[in-house]
């Protein structure tokens, strides 16, 4: 398969899947998202693979998706049109990447933010390097109720969620891994290392095993209502493109909305 957006090799038996956007911070297109769903669906079937690596080549891992585009070709979609758009390449792939077969890890440098957090996060394992931050901003910049994919009580605990999506602070690697949101922190030249060392340590054990392990660990959250809870928030979110709040928000442009965010 060629790609653009994204980049994909092998390194023996570990997949590694980057956003390739650099110069755009790595914001996800819908091309990238597209290319992301169909390099997973090959991954999960290619016997040869037994470790997923999701990253980001430059200085970030994904500066969210690209508002830019969604400005310039979703702004007038119908609730209808929306709900498709978003099932597919936002909740469905994250969906996509929490049900992989396979185990996945999540290397994390530069900034994380908002659409790009919820992908790191629905990873089974988060490596970030001491400069990595993370940030979900859309409450205050973008007048939404949070990102599609609500992972975050589930993976920082209820109190620091409504902390960051009510403050829409940064979030930095040491603190993160502090309140055991990510593996590890490690200096930014040690990033690849580790990540490689992990992900070679996975991937000698026996896949079937693996697999049903890791079938077991998505079964326990499922119990405790995880995939439920996804769903109710997405049909708020979703409410939240077409309130008043949010039409006010369109007025000030999407310029200010970045820059703030930039700024946070």
């Amino acid at each position: 398969m060629t790609f653009e957006a994204i980049d994909v090799w092998d390194r023996g038996a570990v997949r590694m899947i980057f956003h390739n956007r650099p110069d755009k911070r790595n914001a996800e297109s819908q091309q990238l998202l597209e290319e992301l769903d169909a390099a997973l669906d090959a991954a999960s079937v290619d016997p040869k693979v037994r470790v997923v690596v999701i990253g980001g080549h430059g200085d970030h891992f994904s500066a969210g998706h690209d508002l830019k585009e969604g400005q310039a070709v979703r702004m007038k979609f119908s609730l209808e049109e929306r709900w498709e758009y978003e099932t597919r390449l936002y909740t469905g792939l994250c969906m996509k990447a929490w049900d992989m077969p396979k185990p996945t890890i999540a290397r994390v440098q530069g900034a994380c933010v908002a659409g790009g957090f919820m992908l790191a996060n629905m990873c089974d394992l988060v490596i970030a390097s001491d400069d990595a931050f993370f940030v979900d901003p859309v409450v205050q910049t973008l007048s939404l109720a949070g990102t599609e994919v609500l992972i975050h009580p589930w993976v920082m605990g209820l109190r620091k969620a409504k902390e960051m999506l009510y403050t829409g602070r940064r979030m930095y690697a040491s603190e993160a891994a502090e309140i055991g949101m990510i593996n590890a922190c490690v200096p930014r030249t040690e990033l690849d290392a580790e990540v490689d060392r992990l992900a070679d340590r996975i991937a000698e054990a026996p896949p079937f095993a693996m697999r049903m392990m890791k079938r077991s660990l998505n079964r326990t959250a499922d119990i405790q209502g995880f995939r439920n809870a996804l769903e109710a928030h997405f049909d708020l979110h979703l409410m939240t493109h077409y309130t008043q709040e949010r039409v006010e928000i369109r007025k000030k442009g999407l310029e200010s909305t970045i820059s703030k965010v930039r700024k946070e």
